[in-house]
């Protein structure tokens, strides 16, 4: 199996400045195509740092992907640091330089000096053009191993990694490995728990498949991630151990795609011509945000009110004053009647309701911190549910929007 190192370029990494967005998606593309990702690095803007992870990268994989540290400013060290390590110089070449003057006057600009020095790249590598900025893309050979330079801004790294370097690297590799993952969202258990739960079926797994648990805000997903060179018995032995899988969890899968509840939720309501309204509280428009990121979410997402104050539940919801003194905010009663009025102003076929405590404080020993009633309405259909998470507040937040998408699924399923 081909193996691969990510090594991303940049202080602001280290510092949490900016988050490495680059090499979660490289490496799922790369899984598609059977290579198999075994490193991450991150290194800072540092000339002696970077030629050691150079050289720890090619030591123990043959595809090193460097991403960041190009660029016309003084800082972007990796073009000059690449030169040093594969003992060459740079050059000045044309053609990187009409390529930099194609996008410098798509974007309505000037060549400057400093841009005009993209035009140098090493001596002893195959230029690839960027069509997506100005910094150009070098790969280099070395004892049958590839390393590839290549730009940090993520639309950038994107375009040039589907255009020019997966189509590439197939080509001279000629991967002949296949990588399968299966997901399973798992609820109503904990990480160790769910290891206890499944401690004979993992000790079962045939030796080219692995089982992964990674807790995701009040649920697990589970993966199953087989490698071999046959795609047909591979694919034959993953579909063995999902059957098992699903026979031992049952119910407590909610759902088998490999996507985010939200993405899984805005398909449906897509393909049913349903829509989608919310009425949040302790959430404070959370579970609004996680749709709106979703391009086209127009189509279905009518609208939420962020009803924190017991004077709003009131006045836009319509949330009796009797129900807020008798029971309070975060009550059964209360969250069925905001689910009815979010119902009453948008006409959604679904609805989510939230109420709850996040913390750090405002908890009383009958409804301690953590404490979140959900209540979901599906054409027409309400259902209700207390939960106690945890006291820290965002996770709190983030277990109330996932359970709240979650007990739509399961009803839709349901209808």
């Amino acid at each position: 199996m081909i193996t691969v190192e990510i090594i991303t370029i940049g202080d602001e990494l280290l510092i949490g400045q900016v988050m490495d967005t680059n090499s979660p998606w490289m490496s799922h593309e790369l899984n598609l195509m059977g290579f198999d990702v075994r490193y991450k690095t991150t290194v800072g803007d540092n000339e002696s740092d970077i030629p050691e992870a150079f050289e720890k990268a090619l030591e123990r994989a043959q595809v090193v992907l460097v991403t960041g540290g190009i660029g016309p400013t003084k800082d972007d060290i990796t073009k000059k640091t690449l030169c040093k390590f594969f003992h060459t110089s740079l050059v000045f070449d044309e053609r990187t330089l009409e390529t930099v003057k194609m996008i410098v006057r798509g974007l309505g600009k000037e060549l400057n000096e400093l841009t005009r020095n993209q035009a140098y790249i090493p001596k002893d590598c195959t230029v690839i053009q960027n069509r997506w900025g100005t910094a150009p893309v070098t790969w280099f050979e070395t004892n049958g191993k590839v390393l590839v330079s290549m730009p940090g801004v993520p639309y950038e790294m994107k375009g040039v990694m589907s255009e020019e370097i997966l189509p590439r690297l197939r080509t001279f590799f000629h991967p002949d490995d296949t990588i399968i993952h299966q997901t399973f969202w798992v609820k109503n258990y904990g990480e160790s728990l769910l290891a206890i739960r499944l401690e004979t079926f993992e000790n079962e797994l045939p030796s080219a498949i692995k089982l992964a648990y990674l807790p995701t805000s009040g649920l697990i997903r589970l993966r199953l991630t087989g490698k071999g060179s046959n795609t047909e018995e591979l694919s034959m032995q993953m579909e063995v151990q999902r059957e098992k899988l699903l026979a031992c969890l049952e119910n407590d899968i909610v759902s088998e795609i490999d996507d985010d509840l939200e993405n899984i939720l805005d398909r449906q309501l897509r393909a049913k011509q349903w829509t989608l309204a919310l009425a949040e509280s302790c959430t404070g428009g959370k579970l609004a945000s996680l749709f709106t990121a979703i391009p086209g979410c127009s189509t279905y997402f009518k609208g939420g009110v962020v009803c924190y104050s017991n004077e709003i539940k009131q006045r836009l919801l319509g949330v009796e004053s009797s129900l807020l003194e008798e029971y309070g905010a975060v009550s059964q009663q209360v969250v069925e009647a905001m689910a009815d009025g979010a119902n009453r102003a948008f006409h959604a076929d679904c609805i989510i309701a939230i109420s709850g405590i996040a913390g750090p404080d405002g908890g009383t020993p009958e409804k301690p911190v953590g404490t979140v009633w959900i209540a979901v309405a599906v054409k027409g259909r309400i259902q209700s549910q207390r939960y106690h998470f945890s006291q820290n507040r965002e996770s709190n937040i983030l277990r109330a929007c996932n359970n709240g998408i979650r007990m739509v699924l399961e009803m839709i399923d349901g209808e």
